[in-house]
């Protein structure tokens, strides 16, 4: 077996991107300046960098899977323009209100874990940035460190009382935050 890889799981949404409600075309991309240095960064560190999002527009009949994977691998080509990459994406297609629960909508730490079962991760060395509170307590749930940003929906966040998580202005002051640990 592999050896365990520590990995950054970022929301997409309001945290790498500017918040497009339903975005899934390349033409509503704009990225959250910084984004782009910012996984850069954490490529450099040897971690992992994973989009783990929720989706409900696919639930809600707004688009399909097939659209969010053709948006990724748009985003794939922006970024291998920059020198940098995404690892790998995970997106909940449920909504409860449509689709009934599930185990992969954040704040339930489904997404994480079957990444850290795909990717042989060390969660203990990860973390989660994202906008909402669902992205906090899903890396609370994981038991990985938590970073809120204040782009997105962040500021409006900001003011819960989420104990044991750390507050950015933007992802890439998050990724400057942390002490990756690269041994």
């Amino acid at each position: 077996m592999t050896s365990q890889r520590p990995a950054v799981f970022l929301d997409r949404d309001g945290t790498i991107n500017v918040e497009k409600n339903y975005l899934h075309k390349i033409t509503d991309w704009a990225w959250i300046p910084g984004a782009i240095d910012a996984i850069r960064i954490i490529n450099e560190t040897g971690y992992l960098v994973i989009v783990i999002t929720n989706q409900s527009g696919i639930a809600r009949g707004y688009y399909g899977e097939e659209d969010v994977n053709q948006l990724h691998n748009q985003v794939d080509e922006l970024l291998a323009k920059e020198n940098a990459h995404i690892d790998a994406y995970y997106f909940c297609p449920h909504h409860p209100d449509i689709s009934g629960a599930c185990n992969c909508r954040k704040p339930s730490p489904g997404m994480i874990m079957t990444a850290q079962a795909e990717y042989n991760i060390d969660l203990s060395k990860s973390l989660i940035i994202g906008d909402k509170s669902s992205d906090v307590e899903a890396g609370r749930n994981a038991g990985i460190a938590q970073y809120l940003v204040g782009t997105g929906y962040g500021k409006m966040q900001q003011g819960l009382d989420l104990p044991h998580f750390c507050i950015k202005e933007n992802i890439l002051d998050a990724v400057n935050d942390f002490d990756f640990i690269t041994s």
